[in-house]
């Protein structure tokens, strides 16, 4: 067989580079995001606004995906999907574990992210590897000057099988095994420091407080000039001044598991940590189960973080 010429070498390994083109991350700037699409490359591109948000406007050829989808009832809106369920739903929306998948969403607020990353989270652990968020959502896109399509995207379904995998999930039994000095675990609450110590709770939690011996840092220290959060060297550097450093397990929770998800992102997607779990059900889960609860005073709150300056 003749030698193929070092021209052809090249076009079929690019080809080849082509076919496995994979996304940039866990995050993508709305340019990356229209680069990659122009491409050509195989990419499967949720929506996860409501359905009229949807309509007004999306990147071409996304599908809708209301985050509804991914989360529980309004009693316990942190409950996870039963495996059936997500298989159903992915399913339906074409997903297939070896297509990476962009998670869009509107992008109004750094509260707004918590929503593509409980998604992102989701898919995850449902098995699917390749994923990543528009960083800063459709308002990015549309910031960048790029065109929106109002044409709805019909999905082939897909056969994919779901099996949670629960490397990044907290269990209740895992959180009081926390609490009860099982193990090495910090318990971190994404919520305003408010939530924390008790003052303010969510409508569908019993009662207020927060995990005993739990720590907090707000969802929204991820962010530092609008919606889009902060790229992995920013949070490698964050989680290292916050002693957030891999050295124990550590476990995010919120209200519902929505604020939580960021935390969550920023430490294990980002900072590259590899032990962070997320606690889905959290607080109002939690509460609602009848689970001890903690008021954290405010004189023992500043104790707290002078201790955990000082170690």
């Amino acid at each position: 067989m003749k030698p193929l010429a070092s021209a052809s070498i090249l076009a079929l390994a690019c080809a080849s580079a082509a076919s496995a083109q994979t996304l940039p991350g866990p995050l993508a700037t709305p340019e990356e995001l229209s680069e990659l699409l122009s491409s050509g490359a195989g990419v499967d591109v949720i929506d996860i606004r409501a359905e009229d948000a949807f309509a007004a406007g999306h990147v071409d050829g996304a599908v809708n995906a209301p985050y509804g989808l991914f989360r529980g009832p309004s009693d316990n809106p942190g409950q996870l999907p039963t495996e059936e369920a997500l298989t159903d739903t992915l399913r339906e929306l074409g997903l297939e574990a070896d297509t990476p998948v962009v998670v869009t969403y509107q992008g109004e607020s750094v509260s707004d992210f918590g929503a593509a990353a409980r998604v992102y989270w989701t898919l995850k652990s449902a098995g699917i590897e390749d994923l990543t968020i528009l960083n800063g959502g459709v308002n990015a896109w549309t910031e960048a000057g790029l065109d929106l399509s109002e044409d709805a995207a019909d999905p082939e379904p897909s056969q994919i099988d779901v099996t949670w995998d629960d490397t990044w999930t907290a269990s209740t039994e895992d959180v009081q095994a926390a609490i009860d000095g099982e193990n090495d675990t910090l318990l971190l609450d994404a919520r305003p420091e408010s939530f924390w110590n008790g003052t303010e709770s969510h409508p569908a939690a019993a009662k207020p407080g927060t995990l005993p011996q739990s720590d907090y840092f707000e969802h929204a220290g991820w962010f530092s000039n609008g919606p889009a959060i902060v790229d992995a060297d920013a949070a490698r550097q964050l989680a290292e001044e916050q002693g957030f450093t891999g050295a124990e397990n550590l476990i995010s929770f919120c209200n519902t598991g929505h604020w939580a998800a960021t935390n969550w992102f920023a430490l294990s997607e980002l900072a590259g940590i590899d032990n962070v779990k997320l606690y889905p059900e959290s607080m109002v889960g939690w509460s609602n189960a009848g689970y001890d609860m903690a008021n954290v005073p405010g004189p023992l709150r500043t104790l707290w973080h002078q201790i955990r300056g000082v170690f």
